[in-house]
C-alpha cells in the first residue's frame, strides 16, 4: 500500500519576504499622484508662477555675472568679459589695505547689529505678552513697527534731522550745560547712530513674529507651571522660551546669513567722507569701486567674495543648531 506524504517545514526554516515591488511601478504611482495633484490643485499651483519667475530673472540668472570676476569687463564691451584673468582681481582685494578696513568695519557694524537688535524683539514681545490691557498692547504694537513700514530714505532723514548739531538732541544736550555734538560727522559716533537707527526700524516688526510664535504655546502649560508653583520669571524661563525656540533659531539662523550684507541703503545715506574710517562697509565700498570708478570685475570679485562667507556662515549656523538644539532651517 502506497500513501504520499508532505514533509512540513521545520520550525526553523522561515518563508522568504516577500519580492519588493519594482522600482518603475513606485515611480509611475508617484509620477501619477502628482499628475493629480497639480490637475486638482493647479490654481494652487499658478500662484508661485509670478515668485518662481521673480527668483529666476533677479536672483539666478544674474550669478551667471559672477563671472567677470574672473575676467576683464570693459564697459560697452562683452557683457561675459573680454578675456580670461584668472584671480587677479581678487589678489587685488586681498592685498588692499583699504578693503580690509572696509571688512574689519562690515565685521563691527554686523556683529553690533546682530548683538542688539536680535534680542530687543524677543525681549518687546515678552513683555507685550504680560500686558493685559488690549487697548495698551495694540498702542504699543502700532508705534513699534510703523517704523518699519517707513523708508530707507525717511528713516535716515529722521535720524539726521534728530542728531543734527541745532537738533532737537543737542537742544536737550544743551538744557544740561553739555556742548553740541556732532554725531553724523564724528567716525566714532556712526556705529552708535546706525545701529540705534536700526534697532528703532526693526524691533516691532520682530516683535510681531514673536508675537504669532506666542500664539501656538498651550496654555494648559503654564496651568501646570503656575500647579507646580513657578512665578513668571521661571514660567517664561520654562515654557515660553522652549515653546518660541524654533522661531528664534530660525530667526538667529538667518540674521546670522545676512551678517555681512549690512544696510547698504541706510549706510549710503548717512555716511560722509569724514566717517569713512569706521562706517565704510562692503556694500558701500563696492558702489564706490564698481559703479564710479568703473572697476566692475574688482567690485565682483569682492561681491562674491562676501557671497561665500555669507554661504559658509549660515551653512555652519544651521548645522550648530541642529546638532546642538535640534532645529534647523534645513
Amino acid at each position: 500500500m502506497s500513501s504520499s506524504t508532505t514533509s512540513a517545514p521545520s520550525p526553523g526554516t522561515q518563508k522568504p519576504p516577500p519580492a519588493p515591488p519594482p522600482r518603475r511601478r513606485i515611480r509611475s504611482s508617484t509620477a501619477t499622484g502628482r499628475r493629480r495633484a497639480l490637475r486638482r490643485d493647479w490654481q494652487l499651483y499658478s500662484l508661485a508662477v509670478l515668485p518662481l519667475l521673480f527668483f529666476l530673472v533677479f536672483r539666478y540668472l544674474p550669478m551667471i555675472g559672477n563671472v567677470i570676476a574672473f575676467r576683464r569687463f570693459e564697459p560697452g564691451g562683452s557683457i561675459l568679459g573680454e578675456y580670461w584673468v584668472g584671480l587677479r582681481y581678487v589678489e587685488m582685494f586681498l592685498s588692499d589695505p583699504t578693503f580690509w578696513q572696509v571688512f574689519r568695519n562690515t565685521l563691527w557694524i554686523g556683529g553690533l547689529t546682530l548683538v542688539f537688535c536680535f534680542p530687543v524683539p524677543l525681549v518687546l514681545a515678552l513683555l507685550l505678552n504680560e500686558v493685559r490691557r488690549r487697548s495698551l498692547k495694540r498702542f504699543v504694537q502700532s508705534v513699534s513697527y510703523l517704523p518699519h513700514f517707513l523708508s530707507v530714505v525717511i528713516v535716515a532723514g529722521i535720524t539726521m534731522q534728530m542728531l543734527a548739531t541745532d537738533g532737537p538732541v543737542n537742544h536737550v544736550l544743551g538744557w544740561f550745560g553739555h556742548d553740541p555734538i556732532r554725531f553724523i560727522q564724528e567716525p566714532d559716533w556712526f556705529r552708535t547712530v546706525y545701529v540705534g537707527s536700526e534697532i528703532w526700524q526693526t524691533a516691532g516688526w520682530g516683535t510681531i513674529l514673536y508675537l504669532a510664535a506666542l500664539t501656538t504655546i498651550d496654555e494648559d502649560l503654564y496651568e501646570a507651571a503656575r500647579i507646580d508653583g513657578a512665578n513668571r520669571w521661571r514660567q517664561i524661563w520654562h515654557v515660553t522660551l522652549p515653546g518660541i525656540r524654533p522661531t528664534m533659531i530660525t530667526l538667529l539662523i538667518l540674521n546670522i546669513g545676512t551678517f555681512l550684507a549690512v544696510g547698504f541703503e541706510k549706510v549710503l545715506l548717512l555716511y560722509n567722507p569724514l566717517t569713512y574710517p569706521t562706517a565704510d562697509v562692503i556694500s558701500t565700498y563696492l558702489y564706490r569701486t564698481g559703479v564710479e570708478s568703473n572697476s566692475f570685475s574688482y567690485a565682483a570679485a569682492i561681491g562674491l567674495f562676501e557671497a561665500v562667507i555669507g554661504l559658509v556662515l549660515i551653512t555652519s549656523a544651521n548645522q550648530l543648531s541642529r546638532r546642538t538644539v535640534g532645529t534647523s532651517l534645513w
